[in-house]
């Protein structure tokens, strides 16, 4: 029975998943209370105020933590992320994703090729989960310009808040608003009642002391940045400040505070995106099994831990994806020396979607490039004889003519 608990607590398995298990004893009660006692001998705490959270730093974690950390230092330096215009298609890239997949995850329903084409095109959104997509996004890109400053309390969370909700809530006044009742619950789709947050009384103590001053010192123990980016990914969760937008928020805080710590590499990751793609509810389901479990947060760090693992995996393929396509690049840079880099790269994705129009307002985005840069870029393929420029309306559409013989 020993060899079964320590397997068992090696994946840290929680009740529900435990008594589905063939075990060695019966009743399975046994075999959890053993595991119970062999988690508690190296169980950290974190206190805010009245709530006590623990937590366990299993090897599945070190390792992922080490993956983490050595994949920052050491893998994801290519030619095509040092040069600036490709690092900045990246990065606006990886925010489209982030701020689509965290809407998508709170019921946006709105696709993934449709919300880019928006972003892109700096269209207005015509939807409420149009807006609430551009919202995201808009978020992203301010946490990216103040990854330094400090959590205020709790001024830049109401910030985020607000720009995240911004004319998506039913009042209004709800926006960048911490709730003023207690009616919120968080359900699960049967109806049933996964979590009851804490008093609303008790949110400004929460959020403007505790919260904020855990994200702002590294006092006391340490704790290592992303299981701490963690906790305060799942403390605001479990607060839930808001009336609406509480999800959002904290994803946002957690890659702010990614950043703030020098994690750069969540620039080009969307953790969302791997979140989102998770089957089976279980993001629901680690905010349940930590809280039904004397809030022990090693569920949530568990799950949060291999999204982030899917997220760099993403990267390394995206990586290779695009070192290839760089062969590509440099023989139609070979065929025509005037084209810069920029102009060839736009020229590549034309090849891939050749039948797609492209604006001037959708180069300024996506290579995130002035005005008359992207003007000049498009004029400059048209009179190579790249592209076909026509008007509409009070602006020019170019359209692929095809690769020069």
């Amino acid at each position: 029975m020993i060899g079964a608990v320590f397997n068992y607590n090696k994946w840290y398995l929680h009740w529900e998943e435990l008594k589905r298990r063939d075990l060695p004893v019966d009743p399975p009660l046994y075999v959890w209370i053993l595991m119970k006692t062999f988690r508690e001998r190296d169980m950290k705490y974190v206190s805010f105020d009245d709530l006590q959270l623990k937590y366990n730093l299993l090897d599945n974690f070190l390792e992922k933590l080490h993956f983490l950390d050595k994949s920052q230092r050491e893998a994801f330096h290519p030619a095509s992320i040092r040069c600036p215009h490709e690092r900045n298609q990246f990065i606006i890239n990886s925010l489209m994703e982030e701020a689509i997949a965290s809407s998508q995850i709170e019921g946006a329903a709105v696709t993934r090729t449709i919300a880019k084409k928006m972003l892109r095109e700096k269209r207005k959104p015509a939807t409420k989960d149009e807006r609430m997509i551009l919202n995201n996004y808009i978020a992203m890109k301010r946490i990216t310009q103040i990854k330094d400053e400090e959590l205020t309390p709790p001024e830049l969370i109401l910030e985020t808040h607000k720009t995240i909700t911004r004319d998506t809530l039913e009042d209004p006044n709800d926006e960048g608003r911490f709730r003023d009742n207690n009616e919120i619950r968080v359900f699960d789709f049967r109806g049933n009642v996964l979590h009851t947050p804490p008093d609303f009384a008790s949110i400004e103590g929460l959020i403007g002391g505790e919260l904020c001053a855990f994200a702002n010192n590294d006092d006391g123990q340490f704790i290592h940045p992303v299981i701490k980016g963690i906790i305060l990914h799942f403390l605001m969760g479990y607060i839930h400040p808001f009336n609406d937008g509480n999800g959002r928020t904290a994803r946002s805080i957690f890659y702010w505070y990614m950043l703030r710590k020098d994690y750069w590499l969540f620039e080009y990751m969307a953790v969302s995106r791997a979140i989102k793609d998770t089957e089976g509810g279980q993001y629901k389901l680690a905010y349940l099994y930590t809280e039904s479990d004397e809030n022990d947060l090693t569920y949530f760090i568990r799950y949060s831990l291999a999204a982030v693992k899917t997220a760099v995996d993403n990267i390394q393929k995206y990586i290779e994806k695009k070192q290839k396509e760089s062969k590509q690049t440099v023989t139609i840079l070979q065929k025509n020396e005037g084209l810069s880099l920029r102009q060839a790269e736009i020229v590549k994705s034309l090849i891939k979607h050749p039948d797609k129009p492209i604006t001037i307002k959708e180069i300024v985005e996506t290579y995130h490039v002035a005005y008359g840069t992207a003007r000049n870029d498009l004029f400059r393929l048209e009179e190579l004889g790249y592209l076909a420029k026509r008007k509409s309306g009070k602006e020019y559409i170019f359209i692929f003519r095809g690769l020069k013989e």
